[in-house]
């Protein structure tokens, strides 16, 4: 969006019209309300003819407009005016006599108010403007004095440097009128309440740094990278630094040491004081501004600033938040190394079980009739073995005998006895074996399931050693990552106030205001100029 230009208009006097002056002053000439003519030079008057009709009427027309003081603008209004009226006229001063004959003043702009007013009937009255005789200069005298017309100029010039003079005065003025009531006032009064009524506080500081039991030098990867430097406690310095500025820590510091209560005392300046039915938040708004903490994590520091009314009460409130930050820190390496432990000594625990489990179910396999059943398992695939071997050998000799064309009938039959017999036993062994026991399961399968016990326990023993060795291995590591809050710097009461910084606080304040003052100055001149 553009602005048009526009030029500054200022509000001239309006020219004094002198009187007539006596026929022996009419050598001097008056400023007339047009710019005045060159002076034309005197030549004597020579007969002419008598001029025509048609110049007789420019002649009156010219002699007239010299007469009345109009210019060729104000004719061409009046001579569009009485177009508009349907009047007959024969020359442009013709044309303004008949209109102010008719009450019309050719020379005021109608406004959409008065066109609606005529449009309605209404009749309002018309001011002509007054009429100004216009000065009379005799035929033949010379033309304005230039030194006279200097004289005025310079008076007019004049006029104006001293209305450009006295507008500069009061936007001055003005300017500083604004500027007290909106800067210097209000940074008098801030000056006042930090140099006479601010009541003084004095602030007690302290360093806390977290570190670790470990050497830094067991971790690997970016742990052991950063160990042992201010980055590996990050996590905790936040933890302690947002526990300090919790309500928490402001209701236990109040209950413990009575913090509140030394806010609420009458020798404090109403703008620092606690009102006596203050809300916590209330409450805790001043702990934030009163209590001050920040953390490096290049140097892993805890800075703690306390401000207080009374030196000794600062350095113990300072001293009691260094408590609740050792006992926090405490807290959160203790939870996280039991936390550690815990899940490890519970997977001892585990295996542990199972390997017991295994080993009863052994037991209860092993509570048989039997002493041994693998043993006696064996002892009986001996026999059987026994008496193949037996069988076998007497076949032998049984085909042996039967060999010969006449064989000893006796010895044949007592052999095949034999073999009878050893099958018999071999069979017998082979039912003992196969025969289910009282316990319901036969002899192999019994011996199957003692051996599966045996291996599942063998397994859960080797489980319980590697759960015991990572128990130990975790309870070493818990210990190795114990923190510990040490204090770097302690607090030591103040002997000289620290707040308020009276000089640095009245120019703050200055500043403000002045910035507030600008940015809304600024704001209404730019929309002063828009709306313009």
């Amino acid at each position: 969006m553009t602005t048009k230009p526009k030029a500054n208009r200022f509000r001239l006097r309006a020219p004094q019209i002198k009187p007539k002056q006596p026929e022996t002053a009419a050598a001097q000439s008056v400023p007339q309300a047009s710019e005045p003519k060159q002076a034309q030079p005197v030549t004597p008057t020579k007969p002419q003819a008598r001029p025509q009709p048609q110049q007789q009427a420019t002649q009156q027309t010219t002699q007239d407009q010299d007469q009345s003081g109009l210019t060729a603008r104000q004719l061409r209004m009046a001579r569009r005016v009485a177009q508009k009226h349907g009047l007959a006229f024969t020359s442009d001063y013709d044309a303004v006599q008949q209109l102010r004959a008719k009450g019309i003043d050719p020379f005021q702009r109608s406004s959409m108010l008065e066109m609606a007013t005529e449009q309605s009937g209404g009749h309002s009255p018309t001011q002509l403007p007054a009429k100004i005789d216009p000065v009379k200069v005799p035929a033949g005298q010379a033309g304005p004095d230039p030194a006279q017309a200097a004289a005025e100029r310079a008076k007019e010039i004049m006029q104006i440097q001293r209305d450009l003079a006295r507008r500069r005065r009061r936007n001055i003025v003005m300017l500083l009128a604004r500027l007290s009531l909106f800067v210097f006032l209000p940074t008098l009064a801030a000056g006042i309440y930090f140099f006479t009524i601010a009541t003084p506080m004095y602030s007690s500081k302290s360093a806390f740094q977290i570190i670790t039991a470990d050497s830094g030098g067991g971790g690997g990867g970016m742990g052991g990278l950063f160990a042992g430097t201010g980055l590996a406690s990050t996590q905790d310095a936040v933890a302690v630094q947002t526990y300090l500025k919790s309500k928490e820590a402001l209701v236990r510091l109040d209950e413990e040491v009575g913090y509140m209560a030394h806010f609420k005392q009458d020798s404090l300046d109403p703008l620092q004081r606690l009102a006596q039915d203050a809300t916590l938040e209330d409450a805790h708004k001043l702990y934030n501004k009163h209590v001050k903490i920040g953390y490096d994590p290049t140097e892993g520091l805890i800075n703690l600033e306390v401000i207080t009314a009374d030196p000794q009460e600062s350095v113990k409130f300072s001293q009691a938040l260094g408590n609740y930050a050792e006992e926090k820190v405490e807290s959160l390496s203790k939870e996280k190394r039991e936390n550690q432990v815990a899940d490890a000594r519970a997977a001892f625990e585990e295996a542990e079980q199972a390997r017991r489990d295994a080993q009863e179910a052994l037991v209860q396999l092993q509570q048989t009739t039997l002493l041994d059943p693998e043993a006696y398992a064996g002892s009986l695939r001996q026999q059987v073995s026994t008496l193949d071997q037996q069988i076998i050998e007497k076949e032998l000799q049984l085909e042996a005998l039967l060999d010969n064309a006449r064989p000893n009938e006796s010895r044949v039959n007592g052999v095949r006895a034999d073999i009878e017999r050893l099958n018999a036993a071999k069979a017998e062994s082979e039912r003992k074996m196969q025969e289910p026991m009282e316990n319901g399961m036969t002899l192999a399968e019994l011996v199957s399931r003692i051996q599966i016990a045996q291996a599942d326990l063998g397994t859960r023993d080797a489980m319980l050693q590697g759960a015991l060795e990572t128990l130990r291995a975790t309870q070493a590591e818990a210990n190795s990552q114990t923190r510990y809050l040490a204090r770097t710097n302690e607090p030591i009461a103040a002997q000289s106030a620290s707040y308020p910084r009276a000089f640095e606080d009245t120019i703050l304040a200055f500043l403000i205001f002045a910035g507030i003052y600008l940015m809304i100055s600024i704001t209404a001149s730019i929309l002063r100029e828009q709306m313009s």
